[in-house]
């Protein structure tokens, strides 16, 4: 074999993704749900962003975390699922090397940023609860931008990470991709090279992220409760509900994280499964949980309602 044949050969233009599932029948039933979930997710965190913006009663630190969350899962949601809902209605699902490359740098961009974010969000819970006397002084604007900057900061540098080494490799045999979009542990395993090595490095690295974010949030929330459970029943009771929330946001996001990165399965369809709660899931379910069970948001949710009835009436 020739010098010219060996290049080649050693450059892909594009993977095949085998998707969710191969019945046609399936994939129609597939595209319905996942269309109206995206629109759900997408509505339902534009929502939460402009109640926040436009109601005076939710300016503080931890709406404004809260929006910046919101913002973050309807992004990670839109790297992957738009992709995933029209290629329900093709029979080749192809992803060009850049569109690959791309969805591995921004879905770790996007969530390596969401688990430093939630550190945050934690961060403000402990100072509101433990430190209420000093939670202005303490939560200003500009440390909340700061802390926001922070974590988008930390998620691009993770991503450049995985982007520096993952780009250098070697891909010239198999392209096909069990999944219905790029990932990192998928896309190693077809690099042209013994990549065992490089896998679990790779795995380390958003391990590490993962584990970091995941004990930190873990010894916080413990803290704010012990220190819930010892304050008078008045304050617990709301402390505990806001902070019963954060817990279901943390366990969602991070469970899945977990089993792809620091312990995965390797079955097939428990990964596909891990990742549609990922990037589906947990985007769709953040706003329910943050509007259904906080009274603020509910009565901010109201307000909005009242006040578009009666322009509507002015008109």
């Amino acid at each position: 074999m020739n010098k010219l044949d060996k290049v080649n050969q050693s450059v892909i233009s594009e993977f095949v993704l085998l998707g969710l599932y191969h019945s046609c029948n399936i994939q129609i039933i597939l595209l319905v749900i996942f269309f109206l979930l995206y629109l759900i997710i997408v509505s339902g965190n534009v929502v939460i962003m402009i109640l926040i913006i436009i109601d005076s009663h939710l300016h503080s630190p931890m709406y404004f975390l809260l929006a910046n969350l919101s913002f973050v899962d309807m992004w990670l949601s839109s790297i992957t699922t738009p992709k995933m809902i029209t290629d329900f209605l093709r029979v080749n699902k192809t992803i060009s090397f850049g569109g690959c490359m791309s969805q591995i740098i921004f879905v770790h961009f996007v969530g390596g940023g969401e688990m430093v974010l939630l550190v945050v969000m934690s961060y403000d819970r402990y100072v509101a609860i433990c430190k209420p006397l000093h939670y202005s002084t303490i939560m200003s604007l500009q440390r909340c931008i700061r802390l926001v900057l922070t974590s988008w900061t930390f998620g691009f540098v993770h991503a450049m990470s995985q982007m520096v080494v993952i780009v250098q490799l070697p891909f010239c045999g198999p392209r096909e991709i069990d999944s219905f979009f790029c990932d990192i542990p998928l896309v190693i395993k077809l690099a042209c090279m013994d990549s065992s090595n490089l896998e679990m490095l790779m795995n380390g690295d958003s391990g590490i992220l993962a584990m970091t974010c995941f004990i930190l949030l873990l010894t916080s929330y413990t803290y704010i409760l012990l220190t819930v459970y010892r304050s008078s029943k008045t304050g617990a009771s709301k402390a505990l509900s806001t902070c019963t929330a954060h817990i279901t946001v943390v366990v969602l996001f991070f469970g899945p994280c977990i089993f792809i990165y620091v312990w995965p399965l390797s079955i097939t369809w428990v990964d596909k499964f891990l990742a549609v709660f990922y990037s589906v899931i947990t985007p769709l379910l953040n706003p329910a949980i943050y509007t259904l069970r906080n009274k603020e948001m509910r009565n901010a949710m109201k307000r909005f309602r009242r006040y578009y009835i009666n322009s509507k009436v002015n008109i």
